[in-house]
């Protein structure tokens, strides 16, 4: 159990959220209901929107197999390793910030699974976040 709570299990496990992140995406149109509303719009958009939500689902798996499976090397603290650190660190603080600063409440407010999903979101992006960035801040200290 020990070893989840350090700094290596830690990005394991956070690896192995975006990676349940991104296989997630596979459920999520019907989820939330984009059929319905796509419907009305170009096969454009609707295409543009299936190839960004299929991409956003493969980066999500991506970014995640890198700590899940190196995270040893991550925090070896080579030049590459730090940089993955410190892209992490940044992309994923930009999604942080994206959950308060371009989500609008009225999208979750008076809605119980959707404001489940905003709270629980909120605190995925802080704990990941969180974790590349004590990491990168754990290499870079050295």
């Amino acid at each position: 159990m020990g070893e989840l709570l350090g700094l290596e299990g830690q990005l394991r496990l956070a690896g192995l959220a975006l990676v349940a992140m991104g296989a997630g995406h596979l459920v999520l149109p019907r989820l939330i209901g984009w059929p319905t509303d796509l419907a009305g719009t170009s096969l454009l958009t609707r295409q543009v929107a299936g190839a960004h939500l299929f991409f956003i689902g493969l980066t999500c798996v991506l970014l995640g197999l890198l700590p899940l499976f190196l995270a040893p090397e991550l925090l070896a603290g080579g030049r590459l390793g730090t940089a993955l650190l410190a892209g992490q660190t940044l992309f994923w603080g930009i999604r942080w910030l994206f959950e308060f600063a371009v989500f609008s409440p009225k999208l979750w407010r008076g809605d119980r699974l959707r404001t489940a999903a905003h709270i629980g979101l909120s605190v995925l992006w802080t704990w990941v976040t969180a974790v590349f960035a004590t990491a990168l801040v754990s290499v870079l200290a050295g």
